[in-house]
């Protein structure tokens, strides 16, 4: 089952998904980010979406590039900034 976050739910779970405490995600923790939402995408479809979630091509996934990538996935209406 899928769950689709709120803005402050995604920011939640990209924070304890962070390992490095970084406020960047590598594979394994978006991998981990993935499957806290509940997203089963085979290895080869969680390569693909870093790998276009990568924006900047700096090898890691920030905060916005994962909003922008839930959003093309048709997720994330309303997953903005978290509310305070």
């Amino acid at each position: 089952m899928t769950t689709k976050p709120t803005g402050g739910d995604l920011h939640s779970v990209f924070a304890r998904s962070d390992l490095g405490g970084d406020d960047r995600l590598d594979l394994m923790e978006f991998g981990m980010v993935l499957d806290s939402l509940g997203l089963s995408w085979t290895r080869a479809e969680v390569q693909d979406r870093f790998e276009r979630a990568d924006t900047n091509r700096d090898g890691f996934i920030s905060l916005p590039e994962l909003r922008a990538l839930l959003e093309t996935q048709g997720w994330a209406e309303g997953v903005g900034t978290a509310r305070a």
